[in-house]
């Protein structure tokens, strides 16, 4: 009696995953049938819904299940479509329950607008590692688990979560994990092998780790590259971007100009000759140079002039190979030297042009040959070309969109063969 009593403890019953309303999101309704999500004061139009969905809706503030979304009827349909409305604006988290009314397990907070919660079929076979990218941490009185790599983040509620993520550390069969008292349950385990927190592997040694859990250009990533490169761009996260001046009410900013140290002072200005000597052309340009936010659309850059400019400063001016000194069998490396340096020679750097109005050139969105000093057409959506375009005046907080707006990217590949723990911090430096 008693080892079934334990058998019964150790198997937890499926747990329930409800979609509820963000923390500071709630929802009003209009007298025309209209909802509206407040936002910090600002009110988002979802559109129209039936009385009966409408009062269900009210019910998102605690908790709806998914499952209840399935039934086919007109009012479920209408709660799912208000569901999908609500995601795709970042204003839903999900929370997986034991029962409907029980305490939070963990919740999911969507970091992307195409989030939606899946949960791959898992068998008692099947090993599970985690990531070398996944990593928990306190934010306020939360702990979190996120990756670079995954499409949402989850808030563990339960302390028991973390024992089971430990034990993940080493590759697992999930009919292993049932033996613990932190299983946390399989419905969990398959949210996070969709976020690509955990991995089916069948190796068990760390060598073969790296190269299972993706492809070769996920192996030449380290952890801190990664993160700082997902944590930093726009459109992988849900953290605010910008000049927000988070630290305002806390601290003084900084001064533009940093005080002395107290050591003894050399003026340098009594070490110029009596003759000043003329400047340099480059250091003439450094000495003019400023931001130009306005653009002569009447006259807008030639071909010519945006050749010229690629010309002297990203073409390939030669080409090399060498085989390193490794032994017997030392691998064969290419270089291509171009006008600036780079870390190790990699020129890894490749430019990107969405180009809007220049004059002999069509508008649209072109790839940098350097090698060939040509521009290659690559084809997008139209709406794709305008939001880049759009988004730059915006960072700019400008009216009119730049009429070339060149985008740097980097074959990061070429500089982490290399080097570690350095290569995206010399990736900045180039850039």
């Amino acid at each position: 009696m008693r080892a079934r009593e334990t058998k019964r403890r150790r198997q937890p019953s499926s747990a329930t995953l409800s979609a509820r309303l963000a923390a500071h999101i709630t929802l009003e309704s209009r007298s025309d049938g209209g909802l509206l999500a407040s936002v910090y004061g600002h009110s988002i139009d979802l559109g129209k819904f039936s009385p009966g969905a409408a009062d269900r809706a009210q019910k998102l503030s605690t908790g709806l299940p998914l499952s209840a979304f399935s039934s086919g009827r007109k009012v479920d349909k209408d709660i799912q479509l208000l569901v999908q409305r609500l995601a795709k604006r970042g204003l839903l988290e999900f929370c997986l329950r034991r029962s409907p009314g029980g305490d939070d397990l963990a919740v999911i907070e969507p970091q992307t607008p195409d989030y939606w919660p899946q949960m791959p079929p898992l068998v008692n076979a099947d090993t599970l590692a985690l990531s070398r990218f996944a990593y928990m941490r306190r934010r306020g009185s939360d702990i979190v688990l996120e990756s670079p790599r995954a499409r949402a983040l989850f808030r563990i509620c339960d302390p028991k979560i973390a024992a089971a993520l430990a034990m993940l550390s080493r590759p697992q069969q999930i009919k292993q994990l049932r033996r613990h008292d932190s299983f946390p349950g399989t419905e969990f385990l398959a949210l996070l092998v969709d976020c690509q927190i955990l991995f089916r592997t069948e190796t068990a040694d760390d060598g073969g780790l790296r190269s299972t859990e993706g492809d070769d250009n996920l192996v030449l990533w380290d952890f801190h590259d990664l993160l700082f490169h997902a944590r930093s761009t726009e459109g992988r996260h849900a953290n605010p971007l910008g000049g927000l001046y988070p630290y305002a009410g806390l601290i003084s900013p900084m001064p533009a100009i940093r005080p002395p140290w107290p050591g003894k002072k050399i003026d340098l200005s009594t070490s110029s000759t009596t003759q000043t000597p003329a400047l340099s052309p480059i250091a003439t340009q450094l000495r003019r140079r400023h931001s130009t936010r306005s653009f002569d659309d009447q006259r807008p850059i030639t071909l010519a002039e945006l050749a010229g400019f690629l010309d002297a400063t990203a073409r390939v001016q030669s080409e090399m190979e060498t085989r390193l000194d490794f032994g017997d069998e030392g691998p064969l490396v290419t270089y291509a030297v171009r006008p600036y340096p780079s870390a190790g020679a990699a020129y890894e750097l490749e430019l990107y042009l969405a180009v809007g109005k220049c004059e002999g050139l069509a508008r649209g969105f072109y790839h940098y040959d350097a090698s060939g000093h040509a521009l290659v057409a690559i084809k997008v959506h139209r709406n794709e070309l305008e939001t880049l375009l759009l988004r730059a005046a915006h960072a700019m907080g400008v009216q009119a969109a730049p009429q070339v707006l060149i985008t740097v990217a980097a074959r990061f590949g070429r500089t982490s063969w290399k080097y570690s723990s350095i290569a995206y911090s010399l990736i900045l430096k180039d850039v």
